[in-house]
């Protein structure tokens, strides 16, 4: 079963990709569990990150169409190009400074994990408060979660039907896993990345997969959870967390 990681070993450069490197190397920075594969080209300034998955289907129209609606508010790519063909689906964006706060400078032991987490808390907030709710014109409601997981074959278990009450509506990451948030070299927030499923809903089901992440991703990472929601300012909410990772690892 694949892991969503930094790819190691030897990796198939895309025909696509090798088109847009323009000279640079392409670079694999990150695959993830549906086979999709990230690379970075070029470097500093002027690197360019492209995004690719297999088969024809256009999916990242939804995410560019995201992208483009949430940068008047926060930090997140400048989409370049994208497009779909017999060799896969593929998003073309340039690079924003920062590194994955999962980067080898934030895993490298406790106290730069616990610098990592707290940077994410803090980016969620800002995200949440920056996005406007009312004029956001995505969702990503526990009922269209649960339709679309039932469309693709997945069995739903009936008791995630019923979500525990909206503690607060905000315009959701969507995907709040660790590797999404960019931090600077002191922990602070540069942006966001991977906006694909960005929609309005409950907040905790950002805050419910951000926590579970840093057990993935940090060594000790069960521990890092206080820091994060410290760092984004709310107490831990058992209720809300239990569910919506559930419903996460459900659809």
């Amino acid at each position: 079963m694949l892991i969503a990681a930094v790819p190691d070993g030897p990796i198939d450069v895309p025909p696509i990709v090798g088109e847009y490197a323009d000279g640079d190397t392409p670079v694999p920075v990150w695959r993830n569990t549906r086979g999709g594969l990230t690379f970075r080209l070029g470097d500093g300034e002027l690197a360019r990150f492209i995004k690719w998955m297999p088969g024809g289907d256009p999916i990242f129209e939804a995410e560019v169409a995201r992208v483009s609606w949430a940068a008047p508010f926060i930090e997140v790519p400048r989409v370049l190009a994208s497009g779909s063909g017999d060799d896969g689906s593929w998003m073309l964006t340039a690079g924003l400074p920062g590194h994955s706060a999962v980067d080898v400078r934030f895993t490298s032991d406790e106290t730069a994990a616990r610098v990592a987490a707290r940077g994410i808390g803090a980016g969620l907030r800002r995200m949440h408060d920056a996005l406007p709710v009312d004029r956001c014109p995505y969702s990503w409601s526990v009922s269209q979660r649960i339709a679309r997981a039932r469309t693709e074959g997945l069995a739903v278990a009936e008791s995630l039907q019923t979500p525990p009450s909206i503690d607060r509506l905000v315009v959701c990451h969507g995907d709040a896993c660790a590797p999404n948030t960019l931090l600077a070299d002191d922990g602070a927030v540069v942006g966001h990345v991977d906006l694909g499923s960005l929609g309005v809903a409950d907040r905790w089901a950002d805050l419910a997969v951000a926590t579970w992440s840093l057990e993935w991703n940090y060594a000790g990472g069960e521990f890092l959870e206080s820091d994060l929601l410290e760092a984004y300012g709310v107490a831990r909410d058992d209720e809300r967390i239990e569910y919506y990772r559930a419903l996460w690892a459900a659809t």
